[in-house]
């Protein structure tokens, strides 16, 4: 049996990454900027000559519209199982969905937790105090979102395997990964923060997931230098 290897890709930049809106369950489309650097993510994991069993999204829009781009680029489209899995959807800002990130990250929360800067927050206490701030009870506490993410990270990792292992593409979001990774490798407190049209990849066996590189842009970076030519 090939080892089980998931490639996790975070999205395309979008509209409300540009803008700094925090986007978590809300949805906008990718850029034409946000495409082209996805393109040429694909270009670069064609270019490596690496193979891809299955295919993995989030049932959010801007997740979708990146892995058909990749499929594409590796003409793999109609060729691989594909499927959505709202698991493994960005975090829910309940009420500030859609909101400026600034407000959310910049103001509210570190008010609420009298710190000065949101970014020396563990991921636990920045997701407890989203929780807490939401006014329309839809954010989850840390022990319900990382419970979502580890469950579907796993049933993900497990088809790989029972279907004959190999390398499958995932496509996801930058605090989701962030949050997989701090719960994987405990060493990492705080989100590592990942790049739109980067790979963190692990490897699965025995029941045990590795973390082996961390918002990798290399394959991106292959792939522009082609497009750029």
């Amino acid at each position: 049996m090939a080892k089980t290897r998931l490639f996790i890709i975070r999205h395309g930049k979008t509209m409300f990454n540009t803008i700094g809106r925090a986007q978590g369950w809300s949805d906008t489309p990718l850029t034409a900027e946000g495409e082209r650097g996805i393109q040429a993510l694909g270009i670069g994991l064609r270019e490596s000559g690496l193979e891809f069993a299955r295919a993995y999204s989030s049932d959010s829009g801007r997740a979708i519209q990146t892995m058909g781009i990749v499929l594409d680029e590796l003409e793999l489209k109609d060729q691989i199982p594909y499927r959505f899995d709202k698991r493994i959807r960005e975090w829910c800002f309940g009420s500030f969905d859609g909101a400026y990130g600034g407000e959310l990250f910049h103001g509210v929360v570190p008010r609420v937790l009298d710190v000065e800067d949101y970014k020396k927050l563990t991921l636990e206490e920045l997701a407890n105090g989203i929780y807490q701030v939401d006014t329309a009870g839809w954010a989850e506490p840390w022990e319900v979102l990382k419970e979502r993410i580890l469950e579907g990270f796993e049933a993900i990792a497990k088809e790989v395997e029972g279907n004959g292992g190999g390398n499958a593409l995932v496509v996801s979001h930058s605090m989701t990964i962030g949050a997989l990774v701090c719960l994987l490798h405990p060493a990492t407190k705080l989100n590592p923060g990942v790049q739109n049209g980067s790979i963190t990849l692990l490897e699965y066996e025995n029941g045990q997931f590795e973390v082996k590189t961390i918002g990798d842009i290399s394959y991106r970076e292959v792939g522009e230098k082609i497009l750029e030519k």
